[in-house]
């Protein structure tokens, strides 16, 4: 999975429809191979980000859960963590020859 797509289901307070709506822009930037599209393009990109953020967001709404509640402080607390020590081992294996 792309590391920038992140996870936005079972958060307290709920995901806003920006999130959501950044999470689509994100997932046709990844799929398009393009962060900008050129201006023939940009009608077709603008709409597949907008059906996917409805898709999405029907997606969040639907799903059930009878886990707690994620905080989305301690959520980014963990994810830098986990950025740390892919860095570190990055750093090792560079510098390691």
């Amino acid at each position: 999975m792309c590391r920038n797509i992140r996870v936005l289901h079972n958060f307290e307070p709920a995901t806003t429809d920006d999130e959501v709506r950044e999470a689509a822009l994100q997932f046709v930037r990844k799929v398009s191979g393009s962060t900008r599209p050129s201006r023939v393009n940009t009608a077709a990109f603008d709409r597949a980000v907008e059906e996917i953020a409805v898709a999405t967001r029907r997606l969040l709404d639907d799903l059930v859960t009878n886990a707690p509640p994620k905080d989305r402080e301690i959520e980014a607390l963990k994810g830098r963590e986990r950025h740390e020590k892919r860095m570190e081992r990055e750093v090792r294996i560079r510098t390691a020859s």
